[in-house]
Order: structure tokens, then C-alpha cells, then sequence
């Protein structure tokens, strides 16, 4: 569902920004922190209605960042940010309607997984690069790491997200398994309401040393 060239944008970006704006205003100047401390992908989650508006700007006024939706729950979802410019889309869990309309229309989609079950129904929906959340909290790497081994001929990908930090993701990106992490401290909603551009850039540029270690 990730065309390849999408894949190794994000494999080059290592780290997908997860972010949570509740203005739109916001995100040009959130994109160019971003952008300064390094990071180049980014995952602008539908948890509030600021999410596509600031989508678009980002698309208009910060080109190079590769920017996609995520939080797509409904087929409804998937057709707004497909419609707003959505690099690619992503979502918490796996609904086999939301995968085949993205499908459908063209978007680039992830699915969450977390059990061998959800798996190979993605993989069955032709699913090869997988969002894994909540990832610390599911035992993390070892389990990626356990629950990945019978499905190691197919080349799959898991993209971790939930409790990862700048303590723990080295270990992540040092497996092959994962082609990039998601990383919601980078830019914290907090610190975007507080138009903290300068902290969110220093964030960055303290993942981005550790993930290019």
C-alpha cells in the first residue's frame, strides 16, 4: 500500500513527527522548526478539526516535508485527506473497509497492528508496512521483534509508536524491521499551543543525532 518511493523517503526520514494542532495557523511555522531541526515527515493526526486545514498550508508553504493524516478511522476520513493532499494516511487499529477505500482512491495507507491476527488480515489486504500501537506499553521491540519471525520471507516493515522517547528509539531504528519511528515528544501538543519553535527545533535536532548516531 506504500508505493516505494514513499517508503524510502520515509526510511530516509527515520522519524515521523506525530502531531496534535489545534490551530491551524500553526502549522506553517511548526513545519519550518520542524524542517530546521531536521526532521522531514510528519503524521498530522484528525483528533481536532484544525488537522486538514493545517495540512493544506503545510502542503502549500513547507513542500519538502512529506506530510500525511493520521487517526483515519472512517472511509469518510480517508476521502478528506486524500482530497487535502495526504502523502499517506495511517491508522491507530486495522478496519478492512477503511484499507480497501484508501486503496480504492489512491491513498498510501498504514494500518495498526498488534497481534499476529491483525497481521495477516493486513497482509491480506496487501498491507506490507505496519503502524505497531501502542508500542511500549505491548512489549516493544522484543515483541515486534518475536511476533514478526513467521512472516520474515514477506519483507514486512512495523513503524512504532506509543512510549518511544529519546531513551529507547535507537534501539528501534537499529532493527531492521523498522524503516522509521513515530515520535510524538518531538513537537508535544503543548508546546505547538505555546508556539515553542525554538524548543520543538532543538527537540528535533536531538532525535535526529541520536537517530543518525
Amino acid at each position: 500500500m506504500l508505493p516505494e518511493k514513499l517508503l524510502s523517503q520515509i526510511g530516509d526520514a527515520k522519524i515521523i513527527a506525530v502531531l496534535v494542532i489545534d490551530e491551524a495557523e500553526h502549522a506553517v511555522p511548526l513545519a519550518q522548526a520542524l524542517l530546521r531541526g531536521g526532521i522531514t515527515a510528519i503524521e498530522l493526526t484528525m483528533r481536532t478539526p484544525a488537522a486538514l486545514p493545517a495540512l493544506r498550508k503545510i502542503r502549500e508553504e513547507a513542500p519538502d516535508l512529506i506530510a500525511g493524516v493520521g487517526t483515519i478511522l472512517t472511509t469518510e476520513q480517508a476521502e478528506q485527506a486524500h482530497e487535502a493532499g495526504a502523502a499517506f494516511g495511517v491508522a491507530p487499529g486495522l478496519n478492512p473497509s477503511v484499507v480497501k477505500h484508501a486503496a480504492k482512491i489512491g491513498l498510501p495507507f498504514a494500518p495498526g497492528v498488534m497481534t499476529p491476527s491483525e497481521i495477516e488480515l493486513a497482509i491480506e489486504l496487501d498491507c506490507k508496512t505496519l503502524k505497531y500501537f501502542p508500542a511500549e506499553p505491548n512489549g516493544g521491540l522484543k515483541t515486534i521483534k518475536a511476533m514478526a519471525a513467521p512472516y520474515a520471507h514477506l519483507g514486512l516493515g512495523f513503524v512504532p509508536l506509543g512510549g518511544l522517547s529519546e531513551a529507547n528509539m535507537a534501539s528501534y531504528l537499529g532493527s531492521p524491521l523498522i524503516p522509521a519511528i513515530g515520535g510524538s515528544w518531538i513537537a508535544t501538543r503543548d508546546a505547538i499551543k505555546n508556539e515553542d519553535w525554538d524548543g520543538i527545533e532543538q527537540t528535533a535536532k536531538r532525535a535526529m543525532a541520536i537517530a543518525n548516531g
